[in-house]
């Protein structure tokens, strides 16, 4: 089994990213892409941004577009321009030797209702799905849901083991949802591949260092890695060293 620094990677919103990555030998999730116009409006100074990002750095994952985009979208559409930018960001990634990604589920409440959503996303991943990579893995990421049924509804029915959660616990945290974190994590578990941790104060999404929040992430982290010790992880912060700093004194790292 890999050590917790081996998996553990920084989101390029953090503006110490590569810095941090170089120094502690960690990872960095690539999202200068999750704007979709930096694929093709602005992908000169993007691709020459990110290639910097990366010198030197050893292992890399990529955060897909999400801007406007739902698999489940109620008009055909945005459905076919949805599966036009992940597969524009999945061949990205592949450009940049990056074979793990993020995706949003897409998900917004009130918008869409469960029992449209699971099913007509089960069958948006099914035909991505039947062209994608063999080698790709996709976590599909909560942003809005208040439990985490949407999420393993679909992947579960799609059981593909391309498909897979990523459970952002700061999401889970500050979205309504009155289960808690160890529920979500107990869930996602069967399914889980990677996790985005920062901290907030229950009730707006903060993306606040670890250890400046309501969450014990001391107990998230322990949690998940019993459940999933292979999980991969990426702070999230838009500035990190506070988050590396408590890893640090929890001998995490």
């Amino acid at each position: 089994m890999s050590s917790f620094r081996d998996r553990l990677y920084i989101s390029t919103v953090a503006d110490d990213a590569r810095e941090l990555a170089l120094r502690d030998g960690l990872g960095l999730e690539i999202a200068d892409y999750c704007t979709p116009y930096n694929m093709d409006l602005l992908f000169a100074e993007t691709d020459a941004r990110v290639r910097a990002e990366m010198e030197g750095v050893t292992h890399f994952l990529f955060h897909c577009a999400y801007s406007e985009l739902c698999p489940a979208a109620i008009d055909p559409l945005v459905r076919e321009h949805t599966a036009r930018r992940y597969t524009q960001s999945i061949e990205l990634a592949a450009r940049y030797g990056i074979r793990k990604v993020v995706i949003h589920t897409g998900f917004i409440p009130k918008v869409y209702f469960p029992e449209w959503f699971i099913p007509e996303s089960v069958d948006f991943w099914q035909k991505f799905l039947a062209s994608a990579p063999r080698d790709v893995t996709i976590c599909l990421e909560n942003v809005m849901e208040t439990d985490p049924d949407i999420q393993i509804g679909i992947v579960s029915a799609v059981n593909d083991p391309r498909l897979r959660l990523c459970l952002d616990v700061g999401h889970a945290n500050s979205t309504g949802s009155r289960l808690g974190v160890p529920v979500w994590i107990d869930a996602a578990a069967p399914y889980l591949s990677h996790v985005h941790i920062h901290n907030n104060n229950g009730l707006a999404d903060l993306h606040a260092p670890l250890g400046e929040g309501v969450m014990d992430m001391a107990a998230v982290i322990d949690r998940i890695e019993s459940a999933c010790p292979s999980a991969t992880y990426t702070i999230e912060n838009i500035s990190a060293a506070a988050s590396i700093q408590w890893l640090r004194d929890q001998q995490y790292l």
